[in-house]
C-alpha cells in the first residue's frame, strides 16, 4: 500500500506540473494541539491498577516544505512535514508522556473562496518513526501507533505577502488496536495494561513563508514535464 501511494502522489504531481499555470515553495512550521491515546490496567492481583486512563492533551510542534502548483482558483499543494506530538496519561502516582514522531506527507487540494483565503483537503501518507510510553519496561518499548499509513487533513488558510497563516486538522485513518505492556507498578501505579487505542489526532497551526515563486521566474518554461 505505502509503494502505490507514493506512486499515484508523485503521478499527480507530474500532471499538475506539467498543466499549472502558477507555483510557489517554501518552509513552515508551528504547532500542534495533540489528542487521543487510551489505555487499560489489567488486574493481576491485589492492589494493581485495573482503571481505564484517557490520556490529556498537550501541545507539539511541527517543520516542513511545501510545493504548491495554482489552476486559477484551484490548487495542488504537496508538503512534507516532520511532527512531534505528545499527550499524557494521568496514573495514580505520577504522570507518563506518550510521545509520536512521524513524517507526514500530505497530498491537498484546495480552493480560494475570496480574497486571501484558501480552503483545502486531501489524504497524507505518515510513517511513525518513533511511538513510546514513559515507564514502560523494558524502558522505551515501541509502541505500534498505526495500522495503516494514511491519515485525512482538512483546513483554511490566508495569505499575505510571501506569509500564510495556515490552520488545519490532521486525523489518522487507523483503526483502533490493542497492545499488551508492562509499566513499573511501583513508579507509575499500574503494572499490565493494554494500550487500547494508539491514534493520534491532531490541530495544527502553521506559518508559512514562500522562498520562490512563478511570478519571479518569469522565464519559466510552460507546460513542462516531469522528469527524474
Amino acid at each position: 500500500m505505502n509503494r502505490y501511494f507514493l506512486l499515484i502522489f508523485i503521478g499527480i504531481f507530474c500532471v499538475s506540473f506539467a498543466q499549472a499555470q502558477e507555483y510557489s515553495f517554501g518552509i513552515k512550521g508551528g504547532g500542534n494541539y495533540v489528542m487521543g491515546g487510551e489505555l487499560t490496567g489489567l488486574s493481576s492481583g491485589e492492589g494493581f491498577n485495573s482503571d481505564t486512563f484517557n490520556a490529556e492533551s498537550k501541545f507539539g510542534f511541527h517543520a516542513g516544505i511545501f510545493f504548491e502548483l495554482n489552476f486559477g482558483k484551484f490548487f495542488v499543494r504537496p508538503e512534507v512535514i516532520y511532527n512531534s506530538m505528545e499527550t499524557e496519561f494521568a496514573f495514580p502516582v505520577q504522570n507518563s508522556v506518550y510521545s509520536v514522531e512521524k513524517l507526514s506527507i500530505p497530498l491537498l487540494i484546495g480552493y480560494n473562496i475570496w480574497g486571501p483565503i484558501d480552503v483545502y483537503a486531501g489524504p497524507a501518507y505518515q510513517n511513525v518513526m518513533k511511538a513510546t510510553l514513559q515507564g514502560t519496561e523494558p524502558i522505551n518499548q515501541t509502541i505500534v501507533a498505526q495500522n495503516t499509513p494514511l491519515a485525512a487533513q482538512a483546513g483554511v488558510k490566508v495569505g499575505f505577502g510571501r506569509f500564510e497563516i495556515d490552520l488545519r486538522y490532521d486525523r489518522s485513518l487507523a483503526s483502533p488496536e490493542t497492545q499488551t505492556i508492562d509499566i513499573n507498578n511501583g513508579d507509575y501505579g499500574v503494572n499490565r495494561a493494554e494500550f487500547t487505542d494508539t491514534r493520534l489526532n491532531q490541530i495544527l497551526l502553521s506559518l508559512s513563508f514562500k522562498i520562490g515563486d512563478s511570478e519571479s521566474n518569469t522565464g519559466r518554461r510552460r507546460g513542462g514535464g516531469c522528469y527524474f
